[in-house]
């Protein structure tokens, strides 16, 4: 037990790791965009190759942690996600930026996938639901990110000096929390005659997951605009909208594995789109500034624990392939969390902004119409001929 329980506080301090280097990047961007002479549209650009990076990034860290064991590939996944972590730091162009955008998405994806795999493998010891408390520890993880931002910022640190620290801090984590993982390589070495067909429920799982992860990220990105622009609110009012969302699904996730365990993942994915999708049309359709700050809280709320379910769903498809599946949902999931942002963004130039937030409206209702998907059903070995 003692062994269980320093194995979920390693895969904890992965998340937080990921969440902490992920956000340190964020804080920097308006400082590297100045010292690399680029503008918003070109930074918008290569934030996709970021993008392009992590779904690779997630694909080759799935099969690789399926043949050669999650304890193996996590810990690497850490240390080369962390050194790549500078590499924004140190970019000088436009070109130099793309690349080292498109390298530090690979090892992002990387960690993101092995990361998400280990904590199938504690949740399965553990027999009870867990996977939503990591995920909230991610959270954890850019907040620490934005206070340390801000403070080397105020001390007029460079971005490549504190990305290099932080990338010195990721390694000796990695390496150093390494040696408290689970050994599941025997699962993993589960060997299979022929080529295995994916699973049709992976497939639905992994839409739906980028079905509410769009959703997630149109409210990461507009939630503060549509303030602003749409009720008119002060720029300091209108960045409540943001905080409203972004701390009730980290509490959401704090609390949505006690939830799970009582009434299980159907009714939580259920649940959760439905109330997600009333948050954002509160939002959206409200004329007064409380009420839409009320109703992006809401939203956060009903979303918390969504998208944990799926993922843990994924991981627990199949033995032998818990990454691969993995790496399938958390990989469409991640494209739509950066098609969220751009296809709201097109439809303003059709709707008000309001109006376009009835998409994710629509995405989150289907969500909660197929949370069938995550009902137990005898799983079958599929081989493709």
């Amino acid at each position: 037990m003692n062994a269980l329980k320093a194995a979920r506080v390693a895969t904890f301090t992965y998340f937080v790791l990921n969440g902490f280097l992920l956000g340190l990047w964020l804080v920097h961007i308006p400082t590297i965009e100045q010292r690399t002479g680029i503008d918003h549209a070109e930074l918008g650009r290569l934030l996709l190759l970021l993008g392009l990076g992590a779904f690779v990034g997630m694909r080759i860290g799935g099969k690789v942690a399926d043949r050669m064991g999650v304890k193996l590939i996590l810990p690497i996944a850490g240390v080369f996600c962390s050194l790549t972590a500078v590499l924004p730091g140190l970019a000088v162009g436009q070109w130099t930026l793309g690349a080292a955008l498109l390298i530090f998405g690979i090892g992002n994806g990387l960690i993101d996938v092995a990361m998400n795999a280990h904590a199938v493998v504690v949740e399965r010891h553990y027999k009870r639901p867990v996977m939503s408390a990591f995920h909230a520890t991610w959270s954890l993880g850019g907040v620490a990110a934005a206070l340390t931002g801000a403070r080397t910022l105020s001390w007029d640190l460079s971005p490549a000096v504190t990305l290099g620290l932080a990338a010195a801090l990721g390694v000796v984590v990695s390496l150093v929390t390494a040696r408290a993982l689970l050994n599941e390589k025997e699962e993993h070495h589960v060997q299979v005659v022929g080529k295995r067909k994916v699973p049709r429920r992976i497939w639905i799982m992994a839409a739906l997951a980028g079905l509410i992860m769009l959703s997630e990220g149109s409210a990461n990105d507009w939630s503060v605009l549509h303030l602003q622009d749409v009720l008119g609110a002060a720029p300091e009012v209108a960045a409540l909208a943001y905080g409203a969302f972004a701390t009730t699904m980290t509490g959401g996730r704090l609390l949505a594995d006690r939830i799970t365990a009582r009434v299980g993942p159907v009714a939580v994915l259920r649940w959760g789109s439905a109330i997600g999708a009333a948050g954002i049309a509160t939002a959206a359709l409200s004329p007064w500034i409380w009420l839409a700050l009320v109703g992006w809280a809401i939203a956060g709320a009903g979303l918390a624990g969504t998208v944990p379910q799926l993922f843990s769903a994924a991981g627990h498809e199949e033995a032998g392939a818990a990454a691969a599946n993995m790496s399938r949902v958390v990989g469409i999931g991640y494209i739509g969390v950066l098609a969220g942002p751009a296809v709201i963004g097109w439809l303003t130039h059709l709707m008000p902004l309001n109006v376009a937030f009835l998409l994710p409206v629509a995405f989150c209702v289907i969500a909660a119409l197929s949370a069938g998907v995550l009902r137990n059903e005898p799983v079958e070995e599929r081989v493709a001929a």
